[in-house]
């Protein structure tokens, strides 16, 4: 009998890659003499320093990196090819969102006996995002657990509290609108991913298991909960409608018309980035609770993927798990990503201690060390995700013009998502 990986992906295999299971002639990177070598592609900040210190002290297995194009941008494509192919590398790097989907294409190849002896090192909720019944097809990197960034000089200014629930956010929001009738507390949160953050901290997944069937819940009770909040706030005109990741908003969080931002860790060089004109009048602080349940959302963070036609798969994943945990590596990609590193080792790095001047000399990812401890566990990505987000984002994207609400984009990706299931041969769960 197939195990529950195999009867969850196999139609999906033949249906949405035309990849095969079997007859695979193997990684081209085996070598019968020399180091082992092996090829990573990725396009994170500082993965090639990484590579390059490992390659110093690590003569026998050799990692080649490969920079290429962010996988929204056309990386996951490039992998998608090489895999058809058989020409993909032994590592790939593939953000949680989009590592189920992967699985489903039967694209990975399953490491747990090799991760077994450091598999303390991360939380069992990080290991949920890298595999299915507790197997691992790769390691962990990083996380993304939210926060609230604020303008601590405008807060303080209107004598406003910095909220710690939602309704305290609610009342915060009505508060600066009345402190500044031309500026808003937060911009409506319209990019898919981001939004995932708030329904994940509610306790609304968007995806389940269901013995051998996956479940789709992006518009359950709990998800118009959230959504019927945003929604309010929209209504009542106390929050900007910028679109996402756009230049009118940075210069809104300069100019002291978006006076805060709830959103992941990366937020930070987001904000630092593009409202150079604010510096040093920032500061962060925990994402806003619903009632007294304290749990966080997280958007973002992503693993080193094993591939399924790596031949050397121990060497790949020895070198993944050193990426993720050596003391050197992790201050690397600290200081060049701003990662939140997964490993319990990588958050007791001291680089997470140094003070911020960008936020007030605030050392601000000791905060978000602390909340990642905090993150909902019970989250789960579906293998559709490319579905779910546009159908999501589509929808986010006309609540500004009052087109439609966010009830109606949760539902319709509701249905856009299982019908995307269905026809790649997944059985869903009613």
């Amino acid at each position: 009998m197939l195990n529950r990986n195999a009867r969850l992906t196999a139609a999906a295999v033949i249906a949405a890659t035309g990849i095969a299971l079997t007859g695979c002639t193997g990684s081209t990177e085996a070598s019968t003499s020399g180091p082992v070598k092996i090829t990573f592609w990725g396009w994170a900040s500082g993965y090639e320093k990484s590579v390059a210190l490992w390659n110093e002290s690590h003569p026998d297995i050799q990692v080649k990196y490969e920079a290429i194009a962010n996988g929204g941008a056309g990386g996951y494509d490039k992998m998608l090819t090489a895999a058809k192919a058989g020409t993909a590398p032994c590592l790939t790097q593939i953000g949680y969102e989009t590592f189920s989907s992967f699985l489903a294409a039967g694209m990975l190849q399953d490491v747990s006996q090799y991760v077994k002896p450091q598999r303390a090192e991360f939380p069992d909720w990080v290991w949920g995002n890298v595999g299915i019944d507790g197997a691992a097809y790769g390691v962990p990197v990083d996380t993304a657990p939210m926060g609230m960034f604020y303008r601590s000089d405008l807060f303080t200014a209107a004598g406003i509290a910095v909220p710690k629930t939602w309704e305290e956010f609610k009342a915060a929001a009505a508060a600066v609108k009345t402190a500044d009738p031309k500026a808003r507390i937060m911009n409506l949160p319209t990019d898919p991913y981001l939004y995932a953050g708030f329904a994940w901290q509610g306790d609304a997944p968007w995806f389940g298991v269901n013995g051998d069937a996956w479940t789709v819940s992006l518009d359950s009770a709990a998800g118009s909960t959230v959504a019927g909040y945003w929604q309010d706030l929209f209504d009542q005109d106390l929050v900007t409608s910028h679109p996402a990741f756009d230049a009118a908003l940075y210069s809104a969080w300069s100019n002291g018309k978006v006076w805060a931002e709830v959103g992941p860790v990366w937020s930070a060089s987001l904000i630092r980035d593009n409202a150079a004109g604010s510096a040093g009048k920032w500061a962060v602080a925990a994402m806003p609770r619903w009632g007294t349940t304290d749990a966080v959302g997280n958007s973002g963070g992503s693993a080193t993927a094993v591939m399924k036609d790596c031949a050397n798969p121990k060497e790949a994943t020895e070198f993944a798990m050193w990426m993720s945990t050596n003391d050197t590596s992790v201050s690397n990609l600290i200081e060049s990503a701003a990662i939140l590193p997964a490993s319990t080792s990588g958050l007791a790095n001291a680089a997470l201690d140094k003070p911020e001047s960008y936020y007030g000399g605030q050392a601000i990812y000791q905060l978000f060390r602390t909340e990642s401890a905090k993150v909902n566990s019970s989250w789960r990505w579906g293998p559709v995700m490319s579905t779910t987000a546009a159908a999501l984002g589509d929808g986010l994207g006309k609540v500004h013009t009052k087109s439609a609400t966010f009830q109606d984009a949760l539902g319709r990706a509701q249905t856009d998502t299982v019908s995307a299931l269905t026809t790649q041969g997944f059985s869903v769960s009613k």
